[in-house]
């Protein structure tokens, strides 16, 4: 078990400062998380998790920080084990809020990624999105890609523990058939968060991303994310984003399509109900 005294001697280490006071905080789903304060009135968070894992989320963190599009916070250092960055204070969403963040996400989006697929520079490829391991590696298209590294592996670990059957398996492997002719227009490859679910939509005065599984890929998945679990201010933060970066006609019909991944890792992770509604979503694909 991680205790305060673990947080205490790695932030200690990592950063090169004294360590004031430690209080753990709920984390998520997947790491230990501590609220530190350093002896030079810093206030940092600091959480450890998988060694692979942490590095991708420092590498996400500074791939979305080069955009300067959404605050993010800022990596103080990380080790094998352990992240430290700036620690937030929460605070509550409000309309312009919403709006920077839709204007902010369309900026980020079009900061671009190298390829579909591909890792933030230094992130290693096998990364992971929560506890759900999730490969990184850079394809020629869209499509391709999605099926391939964010719909097929999931698919398989659901049925092999029995979390989905061979029948609805086929019914998602029906729908990835069609995805290549549902995409939308063929656009360049954006710089994704890649977990945007509303929990990682973190409020302080504006929106700030933390919790990043980013990597390249199509822009409306990041939008469909935000519509599956919900986010303060949707409306606002769409019509913004549009403002800045017209979606492709038709997109609210694909949303179905790029909830197939985030839906099927929630499968994995947590269970039927997830893998019914990813089942409902590929019959409407």
């Amino acid at each position: 078990m991680v205790s305060t005294e673990h947080a205490r001697d790695a932030v200690s280490r990592i950063t090169g400062h004294g360590v004031e006071r430690v209080r753990q905080l709920g984390g998520g789903d997947a790491s230990a998380a501590f609220a530190v304060h350093l002896d030079d009135g810093t206030a940092v968070f600091a959480k450890t998790a998988e060694e692979s894992s942490i590095a991708a989320e420092a590498a996400s963190l500074a791939w979305l920080a080069e955009a300067d599009a959404v605050p993010v916070p800022a990596v103080h250092g990380h080790d094998g084990r352990w992240l430290v960055t700036d620690h937030i204070a929460a605070d509550g969403p409000g309309p312009e809020a919403a709006e920077d963040l839709g204007r902010g996400l369309a900026a980020l989006h079009a900061a671009g990624a190298p390829a579909h697929g591909s890792p933030p520079p230094g992130g290693p490829a096998d990364a992971w999105i929560g506890l759900a391991p999730m490969r990184n590696e850079p394809c020629p298209d869209w499509p391709g890609f999605y099926v391939t590294h964010r719909v097929e592996p999931y698919v398989r670990m659901a049925r092999d523990a029995g979390t989905l059957s061979a029948r609805d398996a086929e019914v998602i492997s029906r729908a990835c058939d069609r995805i290549g002719g549902l995409a939308g227009a063929d656009e360049a490859p954006s710089r994704l968060h890649g977990d945007l679910w509303s929990g990682n939509v973190h409020w302080a005065g504006q929106a700030w991303l933390i919790d990043p599984a980013a990597h390249g890929g199509h822009r409306e998945t990041d939008l469909a994310m935000l519509h599956l679990f919900g986010c303060p201010g949707l409306d606002r933060v769409v019509a913004a984003y549009q403002e800045v970066s017209p979606l492709a006609p038709g997109w609210r019909d694909r949303i179905g399509a790029h909830q197939l991944f985030p839906l099927l890792v929630h499968a994995v992770l947590f269970g039927g109900g997830y893998a019914a509604q990813a089942v409902t979503a590929a019959q409407r694909v």
